[in-house]
């Protein structure tokens, strides 16, 4: 059964253990848990429906709670606390174009606000019904979860969109296929999902982001039906796909997802370098990318991420060893750990290895081999069960990310590191914070932080903290040049940042495009354009 107040499975629970309970205790103090509100307690808090009855949509009360938030830290303590604030007034589950084309005109008909949920994995606000005076339809893509069409001559696949990232592989393997699309989000968002919010995989190197991977798709407007051929390259003016890519459900309803698929491949494996200083490590993974060393994923762990990871590890015998190893070899206090993939036929993994290896000598790492990059591989899903652990033992945990040019790397995770540090400073608190790098381009790398600090006292101090984190990381980010989301969208949460990237002009451009699609602006208001708001 999936959590009603969290990430995933029920029954997948990883409490923290006591070493990390002693180190977060001595990095930020003793940890202040908080009361959570019972299921029955916020059902019996959802007011009546507002909505015509309608034999596709059900107004239950436990459906409605269930599909009212998402997976950010807001969502996370509304849904604790039992504060919900809106529900939807109803939610349906169509099977097929025909049924969202049957309920989109009953919305336009009615005056209802219609918001698309995939897998209900947005740590950005994306699905959150909004205060209004019309009523709010929540419409899941649950049953369109199919494998439609395989193309072999042209690797191509087509599945409904609300298919997730597991049952997209078990339904090519069998096919001798796969798409490669990784988000640590994996077990529940779909590709559809991917799609509205510009997803990017933990193999980004090697299958791309979702507009490498997106091919084609049919979208439900309340205009009328837009359809997305699929082209392989195409100069026949602006590109289509990139008015959907990142719409947010603003546009429209994807119905089903054509995605370009790869071989499985003969060899995969994962190692685990240590470099000596961030400085060495950051220049390691720029030249391996600029030298466009065929691997299929790189991650770049700061000294305090790497320090935390190990702390935490367990094992502490074997760690010890590990530590001891490393400085001899020159890695101690300040060293980076770096993980990467090689993917693809013997022969290949090989070559890639074999080039790799000179760049990893000539920055001073030192190979550990694959019983580290097993390790990762076992838990690249875990993380975001990490989030009932740690606040099990009232701590809180957020993550935000964001892409710079290289040149502005250093500058960057500094300024952000530092202004998430500085934000509660004044109320004597300290923040636990530390950074990777995790997909990385000829041009720059994607910056992703992950920050820990204790509850406070009630449910809104909590939320105000992370709202003065928020806002302190986002403001060091677009003063560093940096996007306000290179891989989890913008919703809510991103959108009073938008315009210092796109400008005036380019918001006004998206606000026309949304209101040719949308003229009634019925579908997920609210969410990505800041006037919006």
């Amino acid at each position: 059964m999936r959590r009603w107040n969290g990430w995933g499975d029920e029954s997948n629970h990883y409490p923290l253990k006591e070493e990390a309970k002693q180190f977060l205790g001595q990095q930020i103090g003793p940890g202040n848990p908080l009361p959570d509100a019972s299921l029955e307690t916020v059902i019996a808090s959802v007011p009546a429906s507002r909505l015509p009855e309608h034999p596709l949509i059900n107004t239950d009360a436990e459906h409605r709670v269930r599909h009212a938030r998402g997976q950010s830290l807001p969502d996370w303590l509304a849904l604790h606390s039992g504060n919900i604030g809106q529900f939807p007034d109803g939610v349906a589950f169509p099977e097929s174009a025909d049924q969202v084309r049957e309920l989109m005109n009953y919305a336009v008909q009615n005056h209802v606000e219609l918001i698309t949920y995939g897998g209900g994995s947005s740590v950005a606000g994306h699905i959150n019904p909004r205060p209004s005076e019309r009523p709010t339809l929540t419409l899941s893509m649950l049953n369109f979860n199919q494998l439609i069409h395989l193309d072999r001559e042209s690797n191509l696949a087509t599945f409904g969109a609300g298919t997730p990232g597991p049952l997209i592989e078990s339904q090519l393997k069998p096919h001798g296929y796969m798409l490669g699309h990784f988000p640590q989000s994996w077990e529940l968002s779909t590709v559809g999902g991917w799609v509205a919010s510009r997803s990017s995989g933990q193999q980004s190197l090697r299958y791309g982001r979702i507009e490498q991977l997106f091919a084609g798709a049919n979208i439900e407007t309340t205009e009328g039906t837009l359809s997305i051929p699929t082209i392989p390259a195409s100069s026949a003016g602006p590109d289509i796909r990139e008015i959907i890519l990142g719409s947010e459900g603003r546009m429209g309803v994807i119905t089903d997802v054509t995605v370009r698929v790869s071989p499985l491949p003969e060899q995969e494996r994962f190692y685990v370098v240590f470099f000596p200083d961030w400085d060495s490590g950051v220049q390691a993974v720029r030249y391996l990318t600029q030298q466009r060393i065929p691997l299929s994923m790189m991650r770049l762990s700061n000294p305090q991420e790497t320090w935390t990871q190990l702390k935490l590890a367990g094992h502490a015998t074997a760690i010890n060893v590990l530590e001891r190893y490393l400085s001899l070899r020159g890695a101690r206090t300040q060293k980076c750990m770096f993980t990467f993939g090689v993917t693809g036929s013997k022969a290949a993994c090989k070559s890639a290895l074999a080039l790799a290896a000179p760049v990893i000598k000539q920055f001073e790492g030192v190979n550990t081999g694959t019983l580290l990059g097993k390790k990762w591989e076992e838990n690249r899903f875990k993380s975001p069960y990490l989030r009932h652990g740690l606040w099990e033992q009232g701590y809180a945990v957020d993550t935000l990310e964001t892409a710079v040019d290289w040149v502005r790397v250093p500058a960057a995770v500094d300024a952000i590191e530092r202004a998430i540090n500085n934000t509660l400073k004044s109320a004597g608190e300290r923040i636990h914070v530390f950074t990777h790098l995790s997909h990385v381009y000829n041009q720059g790398s994607s910056i992703y932080t992950t920050y820990v600090f204790r509850c406070a006292k009630t449910y809104d101090e909590t939320l105000d903290r992370w709202r003065r984190i928020k806002q302190a990381a986002s403001q060091a980010i677009i003063k560093n040049g940096g996007t306000i989301s290179h891989q989890h969208g913008v919703g809510t949460d991103h959108a009073p940042y938008l315009k210092a990237e796109k400008g005036e002009l380019g918001i006004a451009a998206i606000d026309r495009l949304c209101h040719q699609f949308d003229p009634n602006g019925i579908m997920n208001p609210g969410k990505l354009l800041p006037q919006d708001q």
